[in-house]
């Protein structure tokens, strides 16, 4: 009798310890899934902060050659913000320096393409402190502006930029252009280029931007 008094209790603890190994593994697959839930919400947080990123990027969104007085001239568009470092930067009084590169060819299947335009441009915006007036143009010409924005137009909208004369092109052929706006930091005085090789905020650049354009007969005359 007492040997079966033991092998009973014996069978009961077994019998829980079965219980117990059959529960733990359903809380086990219930935590899998609510860790997968979790997973799967990752993606699209990190999906929001791609587009806050992309929302600031620089590009050249629209470049239009126009000819006018025997001339080639460039139109275009650039789309651009300044960071929070840059704006603080001129607004200590520090000139920013902005310039376009825009460079024109036309292909030769016999040889290497031919290059007919490489050219630049810079414009300098400064602010002054005392007056709390802005200046923005290209060269000694400075003409004064009302606001940062104000003065940063004049680089978003790039209007009668004369690069060419148009007897430097063949007539009815196919050209092949690219431009692009870049923050010129060898401009800047020696301390500031030294700052500027270490942030990130100093680099504001756009890809460039390709456009094909060809010239006429009735374009080309003086």
């Amino acid at each position: 009798m007492k040997v079966r008094g033991r092998l009973n209790r014996f069978v009961r603890k077994a019998g829980l310890a079965l219980a117990l190994c059959l529960v733990v593994p359903v809380g086990s697959a219930q935590g899998l899934r609510v860790a997968d839930v979790a997973t799967e919400t990752t993606p699209s947080m990190a999906t929001v902060v791609d587009t806050g990123q992309q929302g600031t990027t620089e590009e050249v969104v629209r470049v239009e050659p126009v000819i006018r007085d025997g001339r080639l001239y460039i139109d275009a568009d650039v789309d651009f913000e300044l960071s929070p470092e840059l704006q603080d930067v001129v607004y200590k009084g520090i000139p920013l320096y902005f310039t376009v590169d825009v460079e024109i060819r036309s292909t030769r299947w016999w040889w290497f393409d031919k290059t007919i335009v490489d050219a630049n441009q810079t414009w300098r915006v400064t602010y002054n402190a005392l007056t709390r007036q802005w200046r923005v143009g290209s060269g000694e010409l400075l003409l004064p502006e009302s606001s940062l924005n104000e003065a940063l137009a004049s680089l978003r909208h790039i209007r009668g930029w004369a690069v060419a004369p148009v007897s430097d092109f063949d007539r009815n052929t196919e050209l092949y252009g690219r431009l692009r706006l870049r923050l010129d930091t060898s401009l800047l005085t020696r301390p500031f280029q030294v700052d500027a090789m270490n942030r990130r905020a100093w680099t504001l650049s756009t890809p460039w931007k390709n456009f094909t354009f060809s010239i006429s007969d009735a374009e080309h005359q003086p």
